[in-house]
């Protein structure tokens, strides 16, 4: 759920800035199509039909594809739809797949390399930890280039199982039509529109994730296994066997409370703030026209420019609540692989945790609710044991 985190539904975590920013996307194309509409059955007169050439008749236009809510069409070519959301995200998730691998990695606090001397801006000597690029190079010594896609066969199946999820949802709760929100709304009406968007959005990502977690915690096992050089998790058949034969079926769950209390904060977090001051502080008045204002006879061209710049708000308003929410996707991924008989899991890389909020407060304790969270400039923090020489 990180601002770097394709899963963040997607933004891609199957992801959240994405959907947010997606809304107001939503809402401009439903408001476009609109407009188009409105001009379709009331053409000016220079543009009507002759008599001796009749018009044809006019071709149904197309289902609106709702963004705000997982981003998948309804009617006939639904499924068509749906399986081109399932192929896009597989790429996706393939190719970031090296990047969630070598964040894992570091957030278990596995440090293969030493850290490197340094300058900073001030030019006094800092140490930095080896970067994204050099720690993916050291996999590739150690296992080849396919071992930096470890653990992408259930990743695949998680955000696959995620997106159909979310389909067949608004196939049984379709959402209703969500109107914009405008700086002409007074606030109990424009707060009541963001309210009803955004517990939609949060029951739908609240589902998926229960739903896709068991293969979530499979991947993030299978993945922490190259610290200490384990094969116990292999595949995802077996790996369903092992689980639960050892943990039980709350096994599936681990880790899936801190996961659910980011996404929640997240939603609730990125839509209201983007909504005061979409609200409060984007001025509808303003428009692309030449005069700089909207007017009677060109309606469509009267909150473009402010739907655009909506647009951007949620857009930007993601990135900055992901990083503040970043602390629950890192204490999620900690306890998924805690005390699950790997040896990132254990002493010394980590105490067995009794709960999500013990490992919440160790890493509070230690400075490291941050851990992961850059995978390019990473200096060595005050209370590590590396030091100046």
């Amino acid at each position: 759920m990180g601002a770097l985190d394709p899963e963040v539904a997607p933004w891609a975590r199957g992801g959240a800035a994405g959907m947010a920013g997606a809304g107001a996307g939503a809402g401009a194309r439903g408001g476009a199509a609109a407009g188009v509409e409105a001009r379709a059955r009331d053409p000016p007169p220079a543009h009507r039909a002759h008599p001796r050439h009749p018009r044809p008749a006019a071709q149904p236009s197309a289902r609106r594809m709702d963004g705000a809510s997982g981003g998948l069409g309804s009617g006939d070519n639904a499924p068509t739809t749906e399986a081109l959301f399932v192929a896009l995200g597989a790429g996706v998730t393939a190719l970031s797949h090296p990047l969630l691998y070598v964040k894992l990695l570091i957030q278990v606090g596995h440090e293969p390399m030493p850290p490197t001397i340094g300058t900073n801006v001030l030019g006094r000597k800092v140490l930095y930890l080896p970067s994204f690029f050099t720690y993916a190079k050291y996999i590739v010594q150690v296992d080849g280039k396919i071992g930096l896609f470890r653990g992408l066969s259930p990743r695949l199946m998680s955000n696959a199982l995620s997106t159909v999820t979310r389909g067949s949802m608004k196939k049984v709760f379709p959402p209703d039509e969500i109107e914009q929100v405008s700086n002409k709304d007074d606030m109990k009406t424009s707060l009541r529109k963001v309210v009803k968007e955004t517990s939609y959005e949060m029951m739908m990502q609240c589902v998926s994730r229960m739903l896709a977690h068991p293969l979530h915690v499979i991947s993030m096992r299978c993945m922490v296994q190259f610290v200490g050089r384990e094969a116990k998790y292999s595949g995802v058949l077996s790996s369903i066997g092992k689980i639960f034969k050892e943990e039980g079926l709350l096994g599936f769950f681990v880790g899936l409370i801190p996961h659910l209390l980011g996404d929640v904060v997240f939603l609730w977090g990125c839509n209201l703030l983007a909504h005061f001051i979409n609200a409060y502080l984007v001025d509808d008045s303003v428009s692309d026209t030449p005069g700089g204002l909207g007017n009677d006879q060109n309606p469509g061209s009267q909150f473009s420019q402010a739907l655009a710049i909506r647009s951007y708000t949620k857009f930007v308003m993601g990135i900055a609540v992901s990083m503040l929410t970043y602390p629950f996707l890192l204490v999620g991924d900690l306890m998924a692989v805690n005390n699950c008989g790997l040896q990132a899991g254990l002493p010394p890389y980590s105490p067995v945790f009794k709960s999500w909020i013990h490992c919440w407060k160790y890493l509070s304790v230690q400075g490291q609710l941050f851990r992961g969270s850059s995978l390019l400039f990473r200096r060595v923090s005050s209370g590590s044991c590396f030091a100046l020489e």
